[in-house]
């Protein structure tokens, strides 16, 4: 429970989790941007 009091109660710790966050959504963004862009390209070669 120290870790989440070290990570919420500093700057230093509310940036970390910022930055965590930040890189957690942007690879699910990346993901989802890959897989749309190949799906499309599967539809336009199978056309």
């Amino acid at each position: 429970m120290e870790l989440f009091a070290r990570i919420f109660d500093s700057y230093v710790g509310l940036l970390s989790l910022f930055v965590i966050v930040f890189i957690l959504g942007m690879g699910v963004w990346f993901y989802r941007f890959f897989m749309k862009k190949i799906e499309e390209e599967d539809k336009a070669r199978n056309n």
